[in-house]
């Protein structure tokens, strides 16, 4: 058995409509996520109430609080369907108690592991290394199909911009196309 079979066999399928919260800041949940379909924001709230988008989620990523699932904390950040989206439910404690039985379950959650953390170095190093308008290239190029599917308030936020900077950033990345192109 692989790693997606046990979330598959492990797992319950949910489905949750636009604008319905997976979990919330603050919650307990001991479960990790497997995206069949839709798209999804992970934010953080301030205390004074300021959203920062951590990350948008397609079919075929998991997510989960490892906080919350792992080390009896509680979610760090909140998981919010932009779309209608449909999951696998699967308890953490099920796909540990499996990986310290089954080798090929252990090096499926490491490789699992590993990518999430390069994931996360990489958006470490964009948040601190590069402007706004080098994110905004980046993920234009990467992830093209988001910027048609995310509102601009949701992209400013994931890139650390006001809406009007973001606005700023699209006019100038466009007229050095257009300028590059002629």
């Amino acid at each position: 058995m692989n790693f997606h079979e046990l979330f598959q066999l492990e797992g319950v399928t949910i489905k949750k409509e636009k604008g319905e919260h997976v979990f919330m800041q603050g919650d307990s949940d001991k479960s990790l996520y497997f995206i069949q379909s839709g798209l999804l924001k992970a934010y953080y709230t301030s205390e004074d109430g300021k959203e920062s988008v951590k990350s948008f989620l397609l079919s075929n990523n998991i997510i989960g609080s490892l906080t919350s699932s792992y080390s009896e904390g509680v979610c760090s950040f909140s998981l919010l369907c932009l779309e209608s989206t449909v999951l696998i439910k699967t308890p953490f404690k099920s796909l540990w108690e499996h990986s310290k039985k089954d080798m090929e379950i252990a090096n499926e959650m490491i490789e699992f592991l590993l990518r999430f953390a390069m994931k996360k170095e990489k958006r470490e190093y964009e948040l601190l290394c590069l402007s706004a308008e080098e994110r905004f290239c980046i993920l234009e190029n990467n992830s093209p199909s988001l910027l048609e599917k995310v509102t601009q308030n949701d992209l400013a936020r994931y890139l650390g911009v006001t809406p009007v900077g973001l606005c700023r950033i699209i006019k100038r990345t466009h007229n050095k196309k257009f300028l590059s192109s002629s």
